[in-house]
This record gives C-alpha cells, sequence and structure tokens, in this order.
C-alpha cells in the first residue's frame, strides 16, 4: 500500500492518471449504455449490438499507422488534451443523432469518436514512462489494472442506472463531462520537455505521408529484432479475440440463457461479482508480481481464467456461472499486471509510441474480426457456449506459447544491453 501512495505523490503522475480514469470511462460508460439501448429496441437482432462494439474497436484499423508515430513525435500532452476535447465536441454530435434517430449517422460518430480516442492511451502511456522510475512501472501496471476492475465492478451499473434514469441521452451527457474532466486535468500538468517531445519539436507540415511510414517501419524493425517483443505481441493477436468475445458473451448469455426476463439486472450483478473479483486480484496479484518472475505470472493468469472461462459454456444456472466468472477474474490480472509491468522496462521511450502502434492495431484487428464474425454467425451458426470454448481455449493456447517462451528471457539482466544494440539499429 505504501508503494501505491508513493507514486501518487507524483502530482504529475496522480493528474495522468486520473485524467486516464476519467478518460476512459467517457469511452465505456456511453457505449456500454449504447448496447442495452440497441438491445431493447432491436431485442430480435442482436446484430446491431455486435455493430456497436464494432465502433469502438474498427477505428483502430483506420489510424493504427499513425497513432504511434504522432505520440512519438509531437507533444504527447497535446496529443492527450486535443482529443479530449475532441471526443467532448462528438459526444454533443451523437447525441443529436440520437434525437434524429438516424442510425447510419449514430455509427459513424461513434467510429469517429472512438478513432479520436484511440490517440489517447498510447500518447498517455508514454508519459508514464517518462514520469515514473524503472522500479514504480510496476506499480503503475497494477493501479491501471484496478481501474480496470472497478470499470468491470461499476461499469455496467453506471451504465444501466443511467440509461434507466435518464435514457441514452443522459449517458451521453455523461461522457461529455468526463472527458471535459480529463481535459482540464491534462491542461494542469507540468511535464518536462524530454517527456513530452523525446524525439524533439516537430510540426505538422513534417509529419508526412513519408515519415508515417518511415517511423512505422522503425516500430517494426525495433519490434522484429527482440524475440521477447515478438512472443508477446503474438499473444496480443489472441488477446484480441478474447477481448472481442467477452465484450458481448456475458450479455448475450444472460439474454439468451441464464436470465432472458432479467438480464439487465443480472447484467449488474455480474459487474458487481466480476469486478471483485479482479479488484481482489489485482491487489494479491501485485504484490505476487515482487516475488514472482513477470513470465511465471503471466502464463498462471493465462491457464487459470483460460479454464475458468472455458467452463462457463457449462452453466446451467446463474450462481454457477458467478463462481466461475469469480475465478477468472482472480486469475485476469496476473496477465494484465505481469505485462503492463514488463513492456516499459524492454521498450526505449523514444520507441514506445511506436511499439504501442503495432500492438494496439494487432490487437485490435483481431478484436474487430471476431466481432465481425459473432454478428454473422451468432445465434443462426455458433451458440452462446462456442463462444465461450473459443474464448477460453485462445487464453489456455497463448498460455502453452508464452509457457514455453517467455522463460528464456532474463529481463532483468538483459534489458540494458538489448535496448542499447536495438537504438543504434534502428533510426529515431
Amino acid at each position: 500500500m505504501k508503494d501505491f501512495l508513493k507514486v501518487f505523490q507524483n502530482k504529475n503522475f496522480s493528474k495522468l492518471f486520473f485524467a486516464g480514469f476519467t478518460s476512459m470511462m467517457g469511452s465505456i460508460i456511453g457505449v456500454t449504455a449504447f448496447m442495452f439501448y440497441l438491445l431493447d429496441k432491436f431485442g430480435e437482432q442482436p446484430f446491431y449490438a455486435t455493430l456497436a462494439e464494432l465502433m469502438y474497436s474498427l477505428p483502430t484499423l483506420a489510424v493504427f499507422f499513425i497513432v504511434g508515430v504522432l505520440a512519438d513525435r509531437m507533444d504527447r500532452q497535446k496529443i492527450a488534451l486535443y482529443c479530449d476535447w475532441i471526443c467532448a465536441l462528438l459526444c454533443l454530435a451523437l447525441m443529436g443523432a440520437i434525437w434524429l434517430d438516424w442510425m447510419p449517422l449514430i455509427f459513424a460518430i461513434l467510429f469517429l469518436r472512438s478513432a479520436v480516442g484511440k490517440f489517447f492511451f498510447p500518447a498517455d502511456m508514454a508519459m508514464v514512462q517518462g514520469i515514473l522510475s524503472k522500479d514504480e512501472y510496476a506499480i503503475a501496471a497494477g493501479l491501471n489494472q484496478m481501474v480496470g476492475s472497478v470499470f468491470m465492478l461499476f461499469g455496467n451499473m453506471m451504465a444501466i442506472f443511467i440509461y434507466w434514469s435518464v435514457g441514452i441521452q443522459g449517458a451521453i451527457a455523461f461522457d461529455l463531462i468526463t472527458y471535459i474532466i480529463s481535459a482540464l486535468l491534462i491542461m494542469s500538468m507540468k511535464v518536462n520537455e524530454e517527456v513530452r517531445l523525446p524525439n524533439g519539436n516537430h510540426t505538422f507540415k513534417e509529419i508526412n505521408v513519408k515519415m508515417v511510414w518511415k517511423d512505422f517501419g522503425a516500430g517494426f524493425s525495433y519490434i522484429k529484432q527482440s524475440k521477447l517483443l515478438l512472443s508477446l505481441i503474438f499473444g496480443f493477436f489472441l488477446f484480441g479475440v478474447v477481448n472481442g468475445g467477452l465484450s458481448v458473451m456475458p450479455a448475450f448469455i444472460m439474454k439468451y440463457k441464464l436470465a432472458p426476463e432479467n438480464y439487465e439486472q443480472m447484467m449488474m450483478w455480474m459487474g458487481v461479482v466480476f469486478g471483485v473479483s479482479v479488484l481482489i486480484g489485482s491487489v494479491l496479484c501485485s504484490m505476487l508480481a515482487k516475488k514472482m518472475k513477470l513470465s511465471h505470472a503471466i502464463v498462471i493468469g493465462l491457464f487459470g481464467s483460460g479454464f475458468a472461462l472455458g467452463l462457463c459454456a457449462f452453466a446451467s444456472n446463474i450462481w454457477i456461472f458467478f463462481i466461475l466468472s469469480a475465478l477468472a477474474g482472480l486469475s485476469i490480472p496476473l496477465i494484465n499486471i505481469g505485462i503492463g509491468g514488463w513492456l516499459p522496462k524492454i521498450v526505449d521511450p523514444k520507441m514506445m509510441g511506436r511499439v504501442q502502434g503495432w500492438i494496439t492495431p494487432i490487437n485490435m484487428l483481431s478484436h474487430t474480426i471476431t466481432l465481425g464474425l459473432i454478428a454473422m454467425f451468432f445465434p443462426k451458426f455458433l451458440t452462446v457456449e462456442a463462444l465461450f470454448w473459443v474464448v477460453g481455449g485462445a487464453l489456455i493456447f497463448v498460455g502453452f506459447f508464452y509457457l514455453f517462451t517467455l522463460p528464456k528471457y532474463d529481463v532483468e539482466e538483459k534489458e540494458d544491453s538489448v535496448n542499447q544494440e536495438l537504438i543504434e539499429e534502428v533510426p529515431v
């Protein structure tokens, strides 16, 4: 607990942390409420709910080639700030589109808002790397995991509560407020120039197509020369399958199998069960991460969560499903804290944006493909049980892959020499 309190003594980190929290809230609450809105309005066509989730992931594939480049070449603080203000304006546009009840315009604005939001977190993570010391990276990863668990705990509850209380318009207005709060926090930060502009100052005139593709290629060159990074990124592809499935599977199994009459209420309780388990797991795993190798923590988390989610397919009632979901929730933080604490140690600060520029689209590519397949084949060809088998199987597969690859790397001994060799060979 002292370690967690220590990092918050860093005012820049505190402001950036809460800015990231509120910005994430703005990107999640409205989308979640909108999914329930569509399930109510088009109950016999789950395609629309899946399409709403696609509007959250698909934009990554439209902007992936420039997100990381801008995070490394432009002012990272301004990128995060402009993302929040633009998303706030798009919330107003979305409220107008919903009032008009014009679905193509609604989905177009959701797509655009999500695309703009994709620029926030590479800049955010790159600034964290400059604000904290290497010993504090795992602590920051643990805090980010706790933020995720809070959203799991309260996200669905808040989205449903707001949707029930003030409708979908109220949920989007809530998004608007969170984006404004995040922007104000970013504005109040005082960040050194070497953190904001690690590769020097550049103008938009310099960010031409040739530079973008050169930098994007430099990120790939950096990654392919590190077997550890390649191994981790292969896992991120399958994590996209998992995230894509989990974004709709709980709602589907509630509505179409376990609790068709009161699935919204059960989703609220599901959020409590899963969120509490992830929150407890985050605290326990943050302590375990200091006592065991990060590679072991990741593998144990993958096997534990994979088996639990796979068994969810056999749940015959809501209570068994809650128990299995809780077991998965206890295991997932091991994966996120392990990877979140590892990446900043092995990636040079000057390359973090470009590395993230590859990780995010790889993850979102499989995320989008998964949602696309669900939209086309569920429920006509794919059962809800099959969805849980696929997701659980993907986690177990990555667990076996990491079991035979990650232990080969001793990061603590090799990180300095590896990074130096790579930076000398790759233009920044």
